[in-house]
């Protein structure tokens, strides 16, 4: 049998040291499976105050999202979680292109929160959704992390007598309050709105139409009037 020739310079040989570089690549590719997944990500944005639902969760669980403790203390948090956590991960990212402004036409009864996108489909489930106390004149604040600046936004609140935690949203179910005009690229946008007439739990429904292209992004927040 011809012996295994050694390495020249006295060394270990190739093989020996290829072997703890093949373990290595291994192990790497074993952390990256149990990292939490994002997806396509990309630097967008969402309404931070009041928080959209997804936002809202991942702000509370985000690092901590593995605690059982949620399903208790968060129920609709902990079903989100259970049913896609990337719809958290990925919270500046419910976005759809080239809906041309045919919001109604292109966006199904029950499936606002989720901006008709079937990964959120866990945000347009009813149920008892942590809520933000406002009042009838309150403010909008969206982050965007990629200062796209928005042509408008337009923003609903859910009728008197909806009720939020046993009924999905459907348009029939809004009151439309306004549409802003445009503004400028920014990481910060924020305005005022005035409502009357609303008590307890609500929905605002809120349609950012970005000015960069034609993408469109749509969120519910849970509020609660005081």
């Amino acid at each position: 049998m011809r012996a295994r020739k050694s390495d020249q310079s006295g060394g270990p040989s190739r093989s020996a040291v290829r072997q703890p570089v093949r373990v290595l690549v291994v192990l790497l590719t074993m952390l990256v499976g149990v990292l939490p997944w994002s997806g396509a990500a990309q630097a967008h944005g969402t309404i931070i105050n009041p928080a959209s639902r997804a936002y809202q969760c991942w702000q509370a669980w985000g690092n901590n999202h593995m605690n059982p403790a949620m399903q208790q203390q968060d129920p609709m948090c902990w079903r989100a979680f259970q049913a896609n956590p990337d719809t958290m991960w990925n919270w500046m990212s419910q976005l759809r292109d080239g809906l041309g402004g045919n919001f109604q036409g292109r966006t199904p009864d029950g499936q606002l929160c989720s901006n008709g996108l079937s990964r959120n489909n866990s945000l347009n489930q009813p149920g008892q959704w942590r809520r933000t106390n406002i009042s009838r004149n309150f403010t909008v604040h969206l982050y965007d992390q990629a200062s796209h600046g928005a042509d408008y936004f337009r923003v609903y609140v859910s009728k008197q007598g909806f009720n939020p935690a046993t009924q999905q949203l459907g348009w029939g179910n809004l009151d439309f309050i306004t549409q802003t005009g445009r503004y400028a690229p920014s990481q910060n946008i924020s305005f005022n709105i005035s409502t009357s007439g609303y008590t307890g739990h609500h929905v605002v429904f809120v349609i950012w139409q970005a000015s960069h292209m034609d993408q469109t992004y749509m969120w519910c927040s849970d509020v609660n009037f005081v």
